[in-house]
């Protein structure tokens, strides 16, 4: 039995393991065997356009009648700013010469679409039993459409402030991102990257904070993580680095055999990869330029520039400018299905925490 039913009981789940939404690394698959498992499966919709977000709901619906989790972003779209992204090209000129690319070939176009009156409309006609956000919340228009689905609403904090103001705009629940995590920080109340916390010193602070349920993020990959974030506190918790390990998984071969192999310090901050903070192993762009740097355009349009150089880079079979996301907790990770690993992690989780209760 989990010692904290709150976010079971609201979710209406098996087991309070929730699938983190990867964006570009996960599809409908994924998200299917985790529900069948027990626990929440995720759809993230920041890089899928809103076709894809209604076929792969579609593909989720046909694959399982368990509650699923709708993810969508929610920062503001940046103000572009050419000479700002003249000194990012710039900067990565030498790499353009290096693989023979035009250096004034035009920038792609970077794919991170924020919530609005589009996908909300989606939202509203696949009525999804959860909808999550990252980087806060939508405005309140947006938000109060979201909340009149009756569906359930969770958000990511970095603090227990913004924890607090989650909490104050009505969340059913709060996730408490410490800074193991894998993917972008979801920081919004602040950009102090040094003032990050944590997951076992941020999680009691959130579940002292707040009144929902608290769900911990970050660093956690096996038995032991699940068990220690329920002695801090927390009602469940968000795994994504450990079913990137999973055959359902959609990341590059670059990107898997790196996961097999990280060590322990293999990934870090930074904001090279899109412009906002977030850990990725780290490759060779990252140990030149940064792994922070001012050059970096405002998210997402960092991603831009660097897309010529992933693509050719790897075709040559280099990983050198790939953007591979990754939490902290890599060396954990088991190579086994979704949904076999949702079962594991569950019922060892619970057997620790009945070994160490008598």
């Amino acid at each position: 039995m989990w010692p904290d039913r709150r976010l079971i009981d609201l979710f209406r789940i098996e087991h309070p393991i929730l699938l983190a939404p990867i964006a570009g690394a996960m599809d409908a698959e994924l998200a299917i065997e985790v529900c069948e498992a027990g626990g929440l499966g995720s759809l993230p919709t920041a890089m899928i356009d809103p076709a894809q977000v209604r076929s792969e709901m579609a593909r989720i619906r046909g694959g399982t009648r368990k509650p699923v989790n709708l993810n969508f972003f929610s920062h503001k779209p940046p103000a572009l700013n050419n000479a700002h992204q003249v000194r990012w090209r710039e900067r990565l000129d030498a790499y353009y010469r290096e693989l023979n690319i035009d250096p004034a070939a035009p920038v792609p176009v970077t794919n991170r679409v924020p919530f609005d009156e589009t996908l909300c409309g989606i939202m509203e006609d696949l009525k999804p039993e959860i909808v999550s956000f990252h980087f806060g919340l939508p405005e309140a228009g947006l938000l109060k459409r979201v909340k009149a689905t009756g569906c359930k609403l969770i958000s990511s904090a970095t603090t227990a402030e913004e924890a607090r103001w989650l909490e104050g705009q009505g969340v059913d629940a709060v996730i408490a991102q410490g800074y193991e995590a894998g993917g972008h920080r979801s920081m919004f109340l602040t950009d102090d990257l040094a003032a990050q916390v944590g997951t076992f010193a941020l999680v009691p602070q959130v579940v002292d904070a707040v009144k929902v349920p608290v769900i911990a993020a970050g660093g956690i990959g096996d038995a032991r993580g699940i068990a220690a974030a329920f002695m801090l506190g927390a009602a469940g918790v968000q795994i994504g680095t450990a079913f990137m390990h999973c055959p359902e998984a959609k990341i590059s071969a670059f990107h898997r055999a790196a996961l097999k192999s990280l060590p322990s310090n293999g990934t870090v901050q930074t904001n090279l990869m899109t412009g906002r903070p977030a850990r990725y192993i780290v490759n060779r762009l990252v140990r030149e330029v940064g792994p922070i740097s001012d050059l970096a355009p405002e998210f997402p349009l960092a991603a831009g520039a660097l897309a010529p150089l992933r693509a050719k880079a790897e075709a040559q079979g280099s990983a050198d400018f790939s953007p591979m996301s990754s939490g902290q907790a890599a060396p954990l990770g088991r190579a086994m299905p979704a949904r076999e690993l949702t079962r594991a992690l569950a019922a060892e989780a619970q057997a620790l925490m009945q070994r160490m209760a008598g």
